[in-house]
């Protein structure tokens, strides 16, 4: 499957996700408590996660957060502006988490290839933006606006997120954006239960409707939490489980917050699941990878 991101053009393929690395430069994430103050340590975080394995850097101001109020849309794109600029200038492909346009502008003038919108396209703009910058658009469930606190009753939930889809993707379509630039979202966590969400997650392969790349974020979400009954820096494990059932259901692209440790899981995941020889990174005669140095 092909995704367009203006000038870039990447094939994705089942069981081999790419791996979307979360960049947090706001002061209220859900579930990082990371702080990167200065532009110079934003950017150094980024060729990290490039470094530990992230295909994509996703970079948010805004949280997802309702007990926060946002700050003035000018002062997101002021953030976003030199970390995107640089990141791409060190030749990475950069996604902007953001649902407000004048941002998203602002991201996009500075090189943004992915606009990651988590509120399901309540601004058309945005997806126009797509449109004229060619660069690639997720488009995310949800019933609720941004940071609003909402959890509606649904019949069915899976319907719910496939009617929903549909309707934003004829959207984005009218508005101009090429379905080679879609990406489709569940939207777990978001106007949604944890069993809710759990329901969505059981039900991944439905979205194979769309022939468009899934990206599944299940990295530290409070459904995962409330499954184990532990704290957002606490849910590696259950965000592994999580993805191991997403990747086998057809997720092409993996939101995390733990770039390293996914990369590992899914390379062994790939190997495991292939055939033949695989490529070993480690080297056969260094014997740190054999057993622990005695003391």
């Amino acid at each position: 499957m092909k995704l367009t991101l203006r000038d870039r053009e990447l094939t994705l393929t089942s069981g081999n996700p790419m791996v979307m690395g979360i960049l947090n430069i706001g002061s209220d994430s859900v579930a990082d408590s990371s702080k990167f103050a200065s532009v110079e340590e934003q950017v150094e975080r980024g060729l990290r996660l490039a470094a530990d394995g992230a295909q994509i850097i996703d970079i948010g101001v805004l949280s997802g957060r309702t007990d926060t109020e946002p700050i003035p849309v000018e002062q997101e794109a002021a953030r976003f502006q030199p970390v995107v600029s640089a990141l791409v200038d060190a030749g990475l492909t950069v996604s902007v988490d953001s649902w407000r346009a004048g941002a998203i502008e602002a991201a996009i003038e500075a090189g943004a290839h992915l606009i990651n919108d988590t509120s399901g396209l309540l601004d058309v703009t945005v997806a126009e933006l797509a449109a004229q910058s060619g660069a690639g658009l997720v488009i995310m469930h949800t019933r609720a606006a941004p940071k609003q606190e909402l959890f509606p009753t649904y019949d069915d939930a899976v319907a719910d997120v496939q009617s929903f889809l549909r309707e934003r993707v004829e959207l984005a379509r009218s508005r101009g954006v090429a379905p080679e630039q879609i990406v489709v979202d569940p939207g777990l966590d978001y106007a949604k239960a944890p069993q809710e969400s759990i329901d969505v997650l059981r039900r991944l392969s439905e979205l194979g409707e769309f022939e468009r790349p899934i990206l599944l974020a299940v990295s530290r979400k409070y459904f995962v939490g409330m499954l184990t009954d532990s704290l957002p820096q606490d849910r590696l494990a259950g965000t592994i489980a999580a993805l191991e059932f997403g990747v086998s259901a057809g997720a092409q692209i993996v939101r995390v917050h733990d770039v390293a440790p996914v990369s590992q899981y899914l390379r062994l995941r790939a190997a495991l699941h292939g055939n033949g020889e695989v490529a070993m990174l480690g080297d056969r005669d260094d014997d740190r990878l054999k057993w622990i140095a005695p003391k």
